[in-house]
């Protein structure tokens, strides 16, 4: 993959209707030809959409890396965060946002080309909704992509289920060494505050991860920081994890010199063209298997 070019995408504020709630949205376009498939980006708790824009640092950016690869890229403020805020204060559960993501999802499908289809790329609480909206339905989606996020926790219920505070900085954040000078000012618009009903329901994510996973029948891959302090991924809890996923195949990748807010980190870049690739090989699997397709009952999977 070749992403040389002088000409940075344009990166636009966009509105989605989900079923009366106005999600607010960034959407990177190719700057030249139609895009082959639209990437769908979904942040963690106590984010906003331009977590994966990088405004300071563009040469990261996953909207702009996307974009000059082909691919669309949306970058949607779950239900609870940007314009949804004042409509939903307490924010959403998780299969209630599911079924808002499908619909603004469906709103920006009837005014946008989805050219082969759409991915999911999530990160933490992200994850989670991306694979319980697969779950859901696996109407255009192709794949998902997924960072700070697995099945069993390792840090202590109160960390979970409590606002930010110095005791889970680290937590979030890992050694300041993983992050580009300026980071943490022009991270402060991105951050906010964590809505009450993902709070509520946080801890019950390991209870809910099996029942979830065993509907998910797409392409998945995992990346996990190197100095990844929220999850559980030593390589006994890895197995279990992806053992419970009904998907044709699932890919486990380690990321060096990152922290869990990878796409915020000096590897940010590396991150995204490693999970813009992932998707590369997801539509030509799609095209050199017509037969197969990316939904199959074949559960071999393949962990790097």
């Amino acid at each position: 993959m070749d992403d040389r070019t002088s000409e940075n995408p344009k990166v636009s504020e966009i509105v989605l209707n989900a079923d009366g709630i106005v999600l607010s949205a960034l959407l990177a376009e190719p700057p030249h030809d139609p895009a082959k498939a639209v990437v769908v980006a979904l942040h963690g708790a106590g984010m906003r959409a331009g977590y994966f824009h990088g405004q300071a640092h563009p040469e990261q950016s996953l909207l702009s890396l996307g974009a000059k690869l082909g691919f669309a890229v949306l970058s949607v403020d779950r239900p609870g965060y940007g314009l949804s805020a004042a409509r939903l204060p307490k924010g959403q559960g998780l299969t209630e946002q599911s079924a808002t993501l499908r619909a603004a999802l469906a709103d920006y499908a009837g005014r946008y080309s989805l050219g082969a289809g759409m991915f999911l790329l999530a990160h933490s609480y992200g994850g989670k909704l991306a694979l319980a909206a697969a779950a859901d339905t696996h109407d255009d989606l192709l794949g998902l992509d997924l960072s700070g996020v697995g099945h069993r926790y390792a840090v202590d219920e109160r960390l979970v289920t409590t606002s930010a505070s110095r005791a889970n900085w680290a937590t979030h954040w890992g050694p300041l060494r993983l992050y580009p000078q300026g980071t943490f000012r022009s991270a402060a618009p991105l951050i906010s505050e964590v809505p009450a009903r993902e709070r509520e329901e946080a801890w019950d994510w390991p209870d809910r991860f099996p029942g979830i996973a065993a509907r998910v029948r797409l392409p998945v891959r995992f990346t996990y920081a190197e100095h990844e302090r929220w999850w559980c991924h030593d390589e006994a809890s890895v197995a279990t994890m992806t053992g419970l996923l009904a998907s044709p195949r699932v890919t486990v990748d380690r990321l060096s010199h990152a922290g869990h807010n990878i796409s915020l980190g000096l590897a940010a870049r590396t991150y995204h063209l490693r999970a813009l690739a992932f998707f590369e090989e997801c539509l030509t699997e799609r095209t050199t298997l017509p037969d197969r397709g990316l939904i199959s009952s074949h559960t071999s999977q393949e962990i790097e």
